[in-house]
């Protein structure tokens, strides 16, 4: 029979299966960073969520701010080259904006007269691609119209009346999106040059708030490395994608189609969508120049010339020039593009990519984010790459 008091006479707690179980501070710490690393991973969710929400929301504060921010990081160097050569930060940002402006400012002016004109004949290019889709679809044409002929029939003609609402005419409609467009432009450009004029101050105030000397070190080279990284993958893409443009331009002006600049600047500007720009380049100069040559065979060649023109860009020139330091995951890039363009439509697809890029080193410069980084990028590393290998592409 088990003893139950000790040597000094004292009651003696139960042993073998009944024993109460005893867990010592060190066996519970793992159990409470669990939960501690759980919690954060839900608040973190949650934020995203509320951020995405503002940014939908919002999107009419937001999309001028973060593109005046892009375009900032991409002329500060500029900025800053000018300001080494004697010029105040104010009066070499002033420069540096005002030939911007002046860049946008003829590009409205040069491509007005013929967008607008093109818009204005769109009712009879459709009438003429409709006329040739006829043309195609002429043998089952007969099968079609005694289709509607048996379905007149039963209808049975009950005489009911419709009412057509007259909606807006498409040039008016275009003349109002091209106002927006040029007012939300003037305010990025007035954003743009404050930021500019100010110079380091963000940057040093997002350094003076860390504590110790090696993370206000970390911070200092986080900022430069954003601001470095997103600078040259624009600079680089927008050089990119004026050759693009150029090579565009000129075939279609041997080809015969009508106004070859506004083609070269088009395929300039939707080569900054990934995926859907080149796509729906070739899907508008396929319908004008269906509505411009009579016949078929030649028709083709202005659309073919244009994806010739894309594919080597992409399959060669942009592989070659931006190389590996610009390549980031295509499945990332994929899900930004989808993720912006639901926010922002079109806007947020042209600024997909750079607030990636942004993203991308963010995640290389945080340890806590590295996982997120290895995701991002290209290549399946086990260690980040460091941030001057950053890669943007397929």
């Amino acid at each position: 029979m088990p003893s139950t008091s000790d040597a000094g006479g004292g009651s003696a707690l139960p042993s073998g299966p009944l024993a109460p179980t005893q867990t010592s501070p060190d066996q519970d710490e793992p159990e409470l960073l669990g939960v501690v690393r759980r919690t954060n991973r839900l608040m973190a969710g949650i934020l995203i969520i509320l951020v995405g929400g503002a940014f939908y929301a919002a999107a009419a504060f937001f999309m001028p701010v973060i593109l005046a921010l892009l375009i900032t990081m991409t002329l500060s160097p500029l900025v800053r080259s000018l300001n080494r050569r004697g010029l105040s930060e104010g009066i070499a940002a002033g420069l540096v904006v005002l030939f911007f402006g002046l860049g946008v400012a003829g590009a409205f002016a040069a491509l007005g007269t013929p967008f607008f004109d093109l818009v204005e004949d769109a009712p009879r290019m459709m009438a003429e691609v409709h006329e040739k889709y006829e043309r195609i679809r002429a043998p089952i044409t007969t099968v079609t119209d005694v289709a509607e002929q048996v379905d007149s029939a039963t209808s049975g003609g009950g005489g009911i009346q419709q009412v057509t609402v007259q909606q807006p005419g498409i040039l008016s409609q275009v003349a109002g999106s091209a106002l927006s467009i040029m007012t939300t432009t003037v305010i990025v450009i007035i954003l743009t040059l404050f930021l500019l004029a100010s110079g380091n101050h963000f940057a040093e105030q997002i350094v003076k708030s860390f504590g110790s000397l090696t993370d206000k070190k970390r911070a200092l080279r986080t900022v430069r490395d954003i601001e470095g990284e997103i600078s040259r993958y624009l600079l680089t893409i927008t050089l990119i994608n004026a050759g693009l443009g150029v090579a565009v331009g000129i075939a279609m002006w041997l080809l015969g189609m009508p106004t070859p600049l506004l083609w070269g600047v088009l395929a300039a500007v939707l080569n900054f969508l990934p995926y859907i720009g080149s796509l729906g380049g070739i899907t508008i100069v396929g319908i004008v120049s269906l509505a411009t040559f009579p016949s078929m065979g030649t028709a083709l060649l202005p659309p073919l010339a244009y994806f010739a023109c894309t594919a080597l860009e992409g399959q060669i020139v942009t592989p070659t020039v931006v190389g590996r330091r610009l390549r980031i995951n295509t499945v990332a890039v994929f899900i930004a593009v989808a993720f912006w363009s639901f926010l922002w439509s079109i806007a947020g697809a042209l600024m997909a990519v750079p607030i990636l890029v942004f993203l991308k080193v963010l995640c290389d410069n945080v340890p806590a984010l590295h996982g997120l980084g290895r995701f991002l990028s290209a290549e399946a590393d086990d260690e980040p790459e460091p941030p001057s290998s950053l890669s943007v592409g397929p």
